[in-house]
């Protein structure tokens, strides 16, 4: 008999914090429906003139963007990821971007990274391979 996924209880979010959230969830949905090669572009957009976000600001825009949307705090990697990205370019800085793959078993995810290490994920640096990135910009 298979036991149906259980999320793990999400943080109460500040009202003040929600409306961002909540735009950086529902771009993050319109932009995950997206061919792989618009989303990368789009998202080489949004980053220009924005700084690298640090491993602590990105690990916070993630718990927001899980605290905000249900959908981005269960096994919805790519919208969560994406809405992490937007939600650190709206307060001015952008992590690196990732999609990439696990071969033995196969899987695929995406997330962000900050100063080289995964942000608020349960894996270690270089457990996925990655397929597409998309880094801060740099001058």
């Amino acid at each position: 008999m298979n036991t149906p996924y259980v999320q793990p209880p999400r943080p109460r979010l500040p009202w003040r914090h929600r409306p961002a959230a909540w735009t950086a969830v529902a771009l993050a949905h319109l932009l995950a429906r997206q061919p792989p090669t618009r989303m990368k572009r789009l998202l080489i957009q949004a980053r220009r003139r924005a700084r690298p976000a640090t491993q602590a600001e990105a690990e916070a825009a993630r718990s927001t963007i899980v605290a905000a949307s249900r959908s981005c705090a269960g096994e919805g990697c790519l919208p969560r990821a994406i809405a992490t990205s937007l939600l650190c370019r709206m307060r001015g800085t952008w992590p690196t971007w990732c999609t990439g793959v696990r071969l033995y078993p196969f899987s695929a995810h995406a997330w962000v990274e900050a100063d080289g290490e995964p942000a608020g994920e349960s894996f270690s640096p270089g457990h996925y391979i990655p397929v597409i990135t998309v880094p801060p910009q740099t001058c």
